[in-house]
């Protein structure tokens, strides 16, 4: 998969990149994200994807008024939501893949490329279902950066290879100008979806140090990506159910 990243691509840090890596650490201090393991967590999650779906001609009108795929349920799943000063702001969701963990949503729609990434052992997280409330948006140009975080806070707490993403034809130019994805796959049909999709790619360890550089905020402790990704263990689990018993 050709996604390395050249330093070349990113920006000098002038005045103007320092104002912007100020303006959304401090949002980022309002932010409350939160791993969505409930079914309200859940509920509000498909109700913002409807809205945001549905605002951009991306799907058809549902009586439900919400909208998600059976991907929410496998176990390599990390469905996120994120608050700004308490009001639903935006979401989104990751999947990691592993040796045991083969179900990536965009394994379904581009296998010739990604198939001989997981058959080399490579890891993969994939994002998907990207999406905010539309006048939070606006109230917060910076919001998009902050949410995309959560996916470079997966990249290093996984140790992933390369970080993926499926877009619109017209979202491209912001993943390429502002994380120097690349383009793997022209767009194709995508499931659920009256838009194509395109997949991207970007090689987390040749592009984190100046991803880190360019956007500081990116930056985690040991102590948030274990909040945020660690679950518990099924047979831990099993044990104290078992014990409360």
């Amino acid at each position: 998969m050709n996604a390395e990243v050249k330093p070349s691509h990113f920006w000098d840090s002038t005045g103007r990149a320092r104002a912007f890596a100020d303006r959304a650490g401090h949002l980022l201090t309002r932010v409350d994200c939160r791993r969505a393991d409930d079914s309200a967590q859940q509920g509000a999650i498909s109700r913002l994807r409807y809205q945001a779906y549905l605002r951009e001609g991306a799907i058809s009108p549902n009586p439900s008024g919400q909208f998600s795929d059976h991907y929410d349920e496998t176990d390599n799943a990390y469905l996120f939501v994120l608050y700004v000063d308490g009001e639903l702001a935006s979401s989104l969701r990751v999947h990691v893949t592993s040796e045991e963990r083969l179900k990536l949503p965009s394994l379904e729609v581009f296998p010739e490329h990604l198939q001989p990434e997981f058959d080399a052992g490579k890891v993969l997280v994939d994002t998907t279902h990207f999406v905010a409330d539309e006048k939070l948006s606006r109230l917060h140009r910076d919001l998009p950066y902050v949410t995309f975080r959560i996916c470079m806070l997966a990249a290093e707490y996984f140790s992933a290879d390369h970080c993926l993403v499926a877009v619109q034809p017209e979202h491209q130019a912001f993943y390429r100008r502002a994380f120097n994805y690349r383009v793997v796959c022209e767009p194709r049909p995508y499931p659920q979806l009256t838009k194509p999709l395109s997949l991207m790619a970007l090689h987390f360890p040749s592009a984190a140090d100046e991803l880190y550089r360019k956007y500081p905020f990116f930056r985690s402790s040991s102590f948030e990506r274990r909040r945020l990704f660690e679950r518990p263990e099924r047979s831990a689990l099993s044990k104290c159910e078992l014990a409360i018993s």
